[in-house]
């Protein structure tokens, strides 16, 4: 598949068949892409946070680690990372997030908006919408307090995050929206599939 890429602040959805890889690739450095997934003949089965952070026994996934479904079903494996540092802790950013940590009151919907919209088409309600495995994103979690901090992403132009899919899936991906995340400057994503 041809590389495509995603605006800045907008999300896109598509099917990828078990077997098949998709490369995140950052192409200006220091952005940040929320990735999701569903089974794609059931989605009340979606990527778990939870079990895949259990499972790994870590809270940094990379290459070899395995992406876990709800259902403890493997649905992602991780084959290539050329920046080592992503994020499955916090949930994707919306107009709720920005007014309740920052005070802001602009109309943008944030990458959950995003989401929602591009896998609407899939049947896949809002409510359904699950962590998100942060792709480039730099959370730093201090060792005595447990206190979360974003710092901007370690991922240089051209960096890229392959996943091979383990049973067939929908998959939605953005181009993150929270200033914080990408280092106050709103960058396109790109991807393709093999």
């Amino acid at each position: 598949m041809t590389l495509k890429t995603i605006s800045p602040r907008s999300g896109v959805a598509f099917r990828m068949q078990e077997g098949q890889r998709l490369t995140v690739i950052d192409p200006e450095g220091e952005q940040v892409s929320d990735l999701v997934a569903f089974n794609a003949h059931d989605s009340n089965e979606w990527l778990s946070s939870g079990r895949s952070l259990d499972y790994a026994s870590k809270l940094f996934l990379t290459t070899g680690d395995v992406l876990y479904s709800n259902r403890s079903s493997p649905m992602l494996v991780i084959e290539r990372d050329d920046v080592g540092r992503h994020d499955f802790l916090l949930a994707p950013c919306s107009k709720e997030m920005f007014a309740k940590l920052y005070g802001h009151t602009e109309p943008h919907r944030g990458c959950f908006g995003n989401l929602a919209e591009a896998l609407a088409p899939f049947g896949v309600e809002p409510d359904h919408i699950p962590t998100a495995f942060n792709v480039f994103m730099n959370v730093q979690v201090d060792g005595q307090s447990g206190r979360l901090s974003v710092e901007p992403p370690l991922s240089k132009p051209g960096d890229g995050t392959t996943f091979v899919a383990r049973m067939d899936l929908v998959v939605a991906l953005t181009a993150c929206s929270a200033g914080l995340s990408n280092n106050f400057r709103f960058k396109p994503i790109q991807y393709r599939i093999d």
